[in-house]
Parts: structure tokens; C-alpha cells; sequence
């Protein structure tokens, strides 16, 4: 991403990129961090039980929900914290483009900001799967 340097607002180009790297550094490693937990946690629960190969069971009906997979998450599920885990994952790049928007904004460059809604509202569309 290319940031221009703008005193009269107060933001630096190096200031922001430090600040979009921290933001990413810290989404992946707390995303890391939940899904390790969950994974140790369904070792501990799930250590005797052997995998059926030969029969397909999807995921559960409650894991195919935000709602549902923060459910299991605050009970302590550990497929739920895995869920989380990945939701996390992939919510990092999309804070990160929802910071830079409004960093734009607030540099006034409306070319940048322009584009970086875009480029939020494609995101938005995919992850809601195609319905707004």
C-alpha cells in the first residue's frame, strides 16, 4: 500500500504503516493463539477416538454461523474455538482494509478512500456471500 506523507493531518507514512503492521501482527498471532487453544483442547478430548476416513461428515450445523460458532466458543467447545480461531484469521486483513478507509479519510485523499471502499464492499459481498 502506498501512503502519502500529509503534516497538515498529522499522519505520517511511517506512523500509519507501523500502526496497519501492528494491527495485522497482533490479528494473526491472537487468531494463532485462539486456535492453538482450541486445537490443544480437542486433543484432550478427542486423544482415544480414531477418524473414519471412509464416511464424510461435514461440520456441524452450529459451526456454520458466526452466532453459532461464538456459542460454542464461549461454552468452551473446542471445535467452536478452533471456528473462532479462523474467523479471526480472517477478519485481520479486513480491519486492516477498514483502518486504512478511514485513515484516508482523515488524510482527506479521496482518490485512496474511493478506492479502498471498494475494495471493503467487495470484501463485504464475498464474505456475506453474495447477499446484501
Amino acid at each position: 500500500m502506498v501512503l502519502k506523507s500529509n503534516p497538515r493531518y498529522g499522519l505520517s507514512k511511517g506512523r500509519l504503516e507501523k500502526v496497519i503492521g501492528n494491527l495485522l501482527r497482533a490479528g494473526v498471532l491472537t487468531a494463532a493463539a485462539v486456535t492453538l487453544a482450541g486445537g490443544l483442547l480437542f486433543l484432550i478430548h478427542y486423544r482415544s477416538t480414531y477418524p473414519s476416513y471412509h464416511v464424510f461428515l461435514g461440520e456441524p450445523t452450529d459451526l456454520r454461523s458466526i452466532s453459532g460458532i461464538l456459542n460454542d466458543a464461549l461454552s468452551l467447545r473446542s471445535r467452536g474455538i478452533i471456528q473462532l480461531g479462523l474467523l479471526l484469521l480472517i477478519a485481520t486483513p479486513v480491519a486492516r482494509v477498514v483502518f486504512s478507509f478511514f485513515a484516508f479519510l482523515y488524510e482527506r485523499d479521496r482518490l485512496y478512500s474511493i478506492i479502498t471502499f471498494v475494495v471493503l464492499t467487495a470484501l463485504s459481498y464475498s464474505l456475506s456471500g453474495g447477499r446484501f
